[in-house]
């Protein structure tokens, strides 16, 4: 029996993060094993249900939700919420601190009062930084990433029972 997971991703530069983790192997998981062998962008759980969950799956599916609300809900219909484990990655306030954790700019940032992507936009002169292209760019030094993600944990004030794309990186890191 094959085990089923599904990533969904809320933006162009989580997913341009995934993609970039994807490719290099780097995850928990690999492309193949998501369903269609690609990064979703369904966000409600309804449409979820009625696009990806009408085939047969002889095993729980798990389903990664990359976002940086906490207040998002993905409420499943009682015939699905025990096939399915959801897994909120939490990437809040927003995906450009891994672009200011690379820059070691977390201080300065958190002295700013400014919104992530603001301070990318105006501190650092980075215009396009929810751009996918941008950010496969920007990130396509696979060290660099990991560097970043491992920071960004490091600062965050992560909640127990939430998940960071730290997370989601194969144990050797």
């Amino acid at each position: 029996m094959e085990k089923y997971t599904a990533c969904i991703c809320e933006g162009g530069a989580e997913r341009a993060i995934l993609d970039l983790l994807l490719d290099a192997h780097k995850l928990i998981f690999e492309r193949e094993d998501l369903i269609e062998e690609e990064l979703l962008r369904c966000r409600n759980a309804r449409e979820f249900e009625r696009r990806y969950l009408k085939k047969g799956f002889s095993e729980k599916i798990t389903v990664y939700r990359i976002l940086d609300s906490r207040r998002e809900n993905f409420k499943l219909s009682k015939a699905y919420e025990q096939k399915i484990d959801v897994i909120n990655v939490i990437t809040a306030p927003e995906i450009e601190m891994l672009i200011i954790c690379c820059e070691g700019k977390y201080k300065e940032f958190k002295n700013s009062g400014l919104k992530p992507s603001v301070y990318c936009k105006t501190k650092l002169k980075l215009i396009n930084v929810k751009n996918y292209e941008f950010i496969q760019t920007y990130f396509s030094d696979m060290h660099i990433l990991i560097n970043a993600l491992h920071e960004y944990r490091r600062v965050s004030k992560i909640r127990k029972e939430e998940k960071t794309l730290f997370d989601l990186l194969k144990s050797s890191y």
